[in-house]
């Protein structure tokens, strides 16, 4: 009988497949990078077929080196959020790039609407700040910039979708156009309290609602794969965004628990229950999870660069070869020396929120080293996490002990313990580090009846090692003034730094 489960995890730089068996341990897995396209200062797309042809490949590659397409019980798919594309209902075809979720061309858009006072109402209907960092100003953009596409789009003719919707789309052979919650409620689009698409958001940035997907559970019948991709059909059991589903995989289902992940940005995840939680510091109100018809709320804090700043040093610096390195360079000197890096590449996100923002190295000197520098980007990851964690204990007066952490950064001891001492918290790794692909199988194997409910998942959750704060809270607090003046010297809002 089939036993495993394959992960689709769709990231900003790769797409991966990973197949785990009943025991939430990895069978096999493959992974491919894909190419990113920055065609002005701001902007970054990617090739949709491009994203389709490597997803397709890895997970071939996976479910042979498991055994073969008999031996997998069903599907979870885990994305990259707010990025979004529109593709032809007929065909499939992409038409137009996918508009990655860094990327900020919307920020003029989002500037007019504030002035409109449509802030307060978007805020209002989805929990989340008026910024382009969401998918509304991006399909809006893609309208207003093709002619031929907004004719399509209002014949009912395109169809529109976040990345699992366009994967769903492509593994069904077009049978299903289907999202979850958590993805529906980053585009700006989505009522996050009534839990449907919103008619006035849609028409406030002339979306047809004919182009929207059906919003299913994030566990669900989201259809089977067409037979040739595999050579059998595999039903598809779960959809959730890529933070979400780490929140689900680092087994965060109690009211309060916290995870945060450190990829390509960093987000920091606290699930408030069946409480959404309004926020006044800066942060977002998402949905965590949707099973049974219960919903799950989360706080979450958005860091647009974490992993992008050392594969920025990496490959534009060349400060070292491979990002193992920074752990070593980052103990060379036993302080910072002075020297702050604020990753703003593409502006600030929570809880600053300036999209005009851009990045800087303060506090050089003639004896500065590159491994000042890579000091300072991890203890900026550090810093950016402690700003999150004070923006959550005001908004639910819940004071949190520990923090569960994952993502490529978290292999890094010395950025764990950083972060420890930084945010006073206990900072648990677990064993399996790829909890965005198990978070998703869980829920396909809960929605296939492996487990009676979520919380008997949480019993695969195992820990690795625990950080506790070793350093001089004082000396601590003191660095963080240092990062504090570094970041207000780039901010652009409100007539601040640049």
């Amino acid at each position: 009988m089939a036993a495993y489960l394959l992960a689709i995890d769709q990231g900003t730089t790769s797409s991966r497949a990973i197949v785990f068996d009943d025991k939430g341990c990895i069978v096999s897995q493959a992974q491919l990078e894909f190419a990113q396209h920055f065609p002005r200062d701001g902007w970054v797309e990617h090739d949709a077929d491009e994203i389709w042809a490597t997803t397709l490949t890895v997970c071939r590659d996976a479910i042979a080196e498991a055994g073969g397409v008999a031996a997998i019980a069903g599907i979870g798919i885990t994305n990259q959020r707010e990025t979004c594309l529109f593709w032809d209902r007929e065909s499939g075809a992409p038409l137009g790039p996918a508009i990655v979720w860094q990327d900020r061309r919307g920020a003029d858009l989002c500037r007019e609407l504030a002035a409109a006072g449509e802030g307060e109402t978007i805020t209002a209907k989805t929990g989340l700040v008026l910024d382009s960092y969401f998918s509304a100003t991006k399909a809006k953009w893609l309208l207003d910039h093709d002619p031929d596409l907004k004719s399509k789009a209002a014949q009912g003719a395109a169809l529109f979708g976040t990345i699992e919707t366009f994967l769903i789309w492509r593994l069904t052979g077009g049978k299903v156009h289907a999202t979850d919650p958590t993805n529906a409620c980053r585009t700006m689009l989505y009522n996050t309290y009534d839990m449907c698409w919103d008619t006035d958001l849609l028409s406030l940035f002339g979306i047809p609602a004919s182009a929207m997907p059906e919003v299913k559970e994030s566990a669900d019948d989201f259809g089977v794969t067409d037979a040739a991709l595999f050579g059998d059909t595999i039903p598809i059991c779960a959809a959730i965004g890529d933070q979400q589903s780490a929140l689900v995989g680092q087994a965060c289902f109690q009211k309060g628990s916290i995870k945060s992940t450190y990829g390509t940005g960093c987000f920091l995840l606290m699930n408030t229950g069946a409480d959404a939680a309004r926020s006044t510091h800066g942060l977002l109100t998402s949905v965590g999870y949707r099973v049974k018809g219960e919903t799950s709320y989360v706080l979450e804090g958005s860091i647009f660069n974490a992993g992008t700043t050392i594969q920025w040093l990496r490959d534009n610096l060349k400060l070292f070869s491979h990002a193992r390195e920074t752990e070593t360079m980052a103990q060379v000197y036993d302080n910072n020396r002075g020297v702050y890096f604020v990753p703003a590449f593409t502006g600030l996100g929570a809880p600053h929120w300036d999209p005009d923002a851009r990045g800087a190295i303060l506090g050089l000197t003639r004896d500065t080293m590159p491994e000042d520098i890579v000091r300072a980007a991890l203890e900026a990851v550090c810093f950016q996490t402690h700003d999150l964690m004070q923006a959550m204990v005001k908004d639910t007066h819940i004071d949190a002990a520990v923090l569960r952490v994952d993502g490529g950064m978290a292999v890094n001891d010395w950025l764990l313990q950083f972060l420890a001492d930084t945010t006073r918290l206990n900072v648990e790794r677990p064993c399996v580090t790829e909890t965005t692909a198990l978070g998703c199988v869980l829920l396909a194997a809960y929605q296939l009846g492996m487990f009676a409910s979520l919380e008997d998942a949480a019993s695969l959750w195992c820990q690795d090692r625990i950080f506790t704060p070793q350093a001089n809270e004082a000396e601590m607090a003191t660095l963080h003034d240092g990062w504090e003046d570094a970041v207000r010297r780039v901010l652009v809002k409100d007539g601040q730094g640049a």
